[in-house]
């Protein structure tokens, strides 16, 4: 790690859309004369699908937490020990040994943040309180709804608005999902996790799923164009997540990762970051190096009266509910 500076060769990451700040990239390449190459993906069913059918050339990628698991347990990935990391020391508390890594043996938190829905107050003409209005849409909302192409944040956006638990395995409980969204379906414009800002800042949707960070940046676009976006907090609560950066077991520039994974923990780069992505980090000391407007953003900002429940990787019976349920609504 104290070598950085000596470092050559290259990096090649693999990670969400809109999602990896081009001025933090610049600055690593400048502090460590490593070439970084970026490709990007949409979902994490993508990510492991591509990860599952033997896919190498990456160095770096970014699962959700409630996949981490997953890619630990079919031997995706390999140990990295975080801990032992010259800036390991500035995680907070809060962000060490997660349940879903609980010895920080395979990953370096990188964003949290919720998952919830984001909409256009100035043309929904009022506030919007419950999931009700996004599952079981008004007429004047029909054919302008946007939604997630990531299923289980699709179907644990539905189990909130009906009271039921995550990764469900009981099948009239997921009727009831499959129910509620094959419902919907003919309200929906597109079923994407990419564009949703676009979708909303032009008017073509109304509602849309979305993450807190995504919409922050979504709000600031809108304003500048004189529209409102709005990212809501239903009364049923929001998901919860955090990403983490993993090393694929078929990485051919490892010892270019790790020093990757350590320079993020830096305070200033994960603000920089931060910054772009506008999600919060969990590094102590970056929000010195934030905007202001994303220090205080309500989207960042979560009202101390909002439940946040995080999500986890599903077993077997339940996985497979999950799918079938998605794959009758998008037949």
């Amino acid at each position: 790690m104290a070598g950085a500076a000596q470092a050559e060769g290259s990096l090649n990451i693999y990670n969400w859309t809109d999602y990896t700040s081009p001025e933090m990239i610049e600055k690593f390449e400048k502090e460590t004369g490593i070439d970084v190459t970026l490709d990007t993906y949409d979902s994490n069913e993508t990510l492991l699908a591509k990860m599952q059918a033997g896919a190498t050339g990456y160095d770096i990628i970014v699962p959700s937490h409630n996949f981490i698991p997953i890619f630990i347990e079919e031997g995706l990935v390999q140990e990295v020990d975080a801990t032992a990391m010259p800036n390991f020391k500035n995680v907070k508390e809060r962000w060490r040994h997660p349940d879903w890594d609980p010895e920080q043996k395979y990953t370096v938190p990188f964003h949290w943040g919720s998952a919830s829905v984001a909409y256009r107050p100035d043309l929904y003409g009022k506030e919007l309180e419950s999931y009700g209005e996004f599952f079981e849409p008004s007429e004047e909302v029909s054919g302008r709804i946007s939604v997630f192409k990531t299923p289980e944040e699709v179907v644990n956006l539905a189990h909130l608005y009906l009271g039921q638990e995550f990764c469900n395995e009981d099948p009239a409980a997921m009727q009831r999902v499959q129910d509620l969204l094959i419902a919907q379906k003919p309200h929906v414009m597109a079923y994407s996790s990419e564009g949703m800002n676009d979708r909303l800042i032009n008017g073509d949707a109304i509602i849309s799923t979305h993450w807190n960070g995504y919409a922050y940046k979504g709000r600031t676009l809108a304003e500048e164009a004189g529209k409102e976006l709005v990212y809501a907090y239903p009364k049923e609560g929001v998901i919860g997540w955090m990403d983490g950066l993993m090393i694929p077991a078929s990485a051919e520039n490892v010892e270019n990762a790790k020093i990757f994974m350590n320079f993020i923990m830096d305070p200033e780069n994960m603000g920089i970051q931060s910054n772009y992505a506008g999600y919060g980090g969990p590094i102590e000391g970056q929000e010195e190096f934030m905007d202001e407007a994303l220090r205080n953003a309500p989207e960042i900002n979560i009202p101390n009266d909002t439940k946040m429940i995080f999500s986890f990787a599903c077993n077997a019976k339940a996985q497979s509910l999950i799918d079938r349920v998605w794959t009758n609504v998008l037949r």
